[in-house]
Parts: C-alpha cells; sequence; structure tokens
C-alpha cells in the first residue's frame, strides 16, 4: 500500500511533506531536495525491509478567491 504524503509549500520557503496515517513530517528547499528527504523520512520508523514501496507526493496549494 502506497504512503500518502500532504506537501505544501512553506511560508519561508521550500516546501514541507506531512504523512496522513503516521507522524512523518519533513522539509526541503527545492523539490528535488523534498523527495531525498521524504524518502528517507519514510524509512525511518520501519523495520529494515518493512518501509512502503510506493510514496505518492500530494501537492496541495490554498488559495482564497474573493467573488
Amino acid at each position: 500500500m502506497p504512503k500518502e504524503l500532504m506537501v505544501e509549500e512553506a511560508e519561508e520557503g521550500g516546501y514541507v511533506a506531512r504523512a496522513l496515517e503516521e507522524p512523518i513530517l519533513t522539509q526541503g528547499k527545492t523539490w528535488e531536495e523534498l523527495k531525498e528527504m521524504v524518502q528517507d523520512a519514510v524509512r525511518c520508523p520501519f523495520p529494515e525491509g518493512e518501509a512502503p514501496r510506493v510514496i505518492r507526493l500530494l501537492f496541495v496549494r490554498e488559495e482564497v478567491l474573493a467573488p
């Protein structure tokens, strides 16, 4: 089953990723750095060989539209 993380742009620049079902949080200055950090962060809480094989990044962008 894939692990899903919600990604948002950080206020100070870069990106922040949070897992939807576990306490996993990481960040990166660039999209490429974020992907590397996500892979490390997702592997850490699992015993060797039991980490998810697929990680899905869900990019969320919030905008407020005035009528």
